[in-house]
């Protein structure tokens, strides 16, 4: 039973990960005001191996197994699943965005641009936690009911 709950959280870490990878490098290379498809594939990349290494390192299911218990919260209940988007969120998105905006910072004052990176890094990581929280909690239970379906098939 430990091993399969260890595969969901795996699959479950690889699923959310590139979803979340693709939509803030996405929604950053946007407002950005400098959309390329190779900068946004390079934003891509990079976030999605930032995102399974937290993912494959962080046990985000019992971190929120744990909180929902401790807030006698009922696990399926919508306050739940709140409070799992938001640990989820708080503990992906601001390290991808760091890393990203870092990136982009490092970028653009290579070229002489004179940029500040906590003016570049602060509204990224607003928009990105706003963003990113909508996104794992409307797009998590279709990838558990997934991966559910498919451990149960095996």
């Amino acid at each position: 039973m430990e091993k399969e709950m260890r595969r969901v959280g795996q699959k479950m870490s690889l699923y959310m990960g590139v979803t979340l990878s693709f939509i803030l490098s996405l929604v950053g290379t946007l407002s950005s005001g400098h959309f390329t498809v190779p900068g946004w594939l390079i934003s891509f990349v990079c976030s999605t191996i930032i995102a399974l290494i937290i993912g494959f390192v962080v046990p985000m299911g019992k971190i929120s197994r744990d909180l929902t218990e401790k807030l006698n919260l009922d696990p399926e209940s919508v306050p739940a699943k709140l409070l799992k988007a938001l640990v989820s969120d708080l503990i992906y998105t601001p390290l991808i965005t760091l890393a990203m905006v870092y990136m982009a910072y490092r970028q653009a004052s290579a070229h002489g641009a004179p940029v500040n990176f906590w003016g570049m890094f602060l509204p990224s990581l607003l928009l990105s936690l706003v963003v990113a929280y909508f996104c794992i909690y409307f797009i998590e239970p279709i990838f558990l009911k997934k991966v559910m379906r498919d451990m149960n098939r095996k």
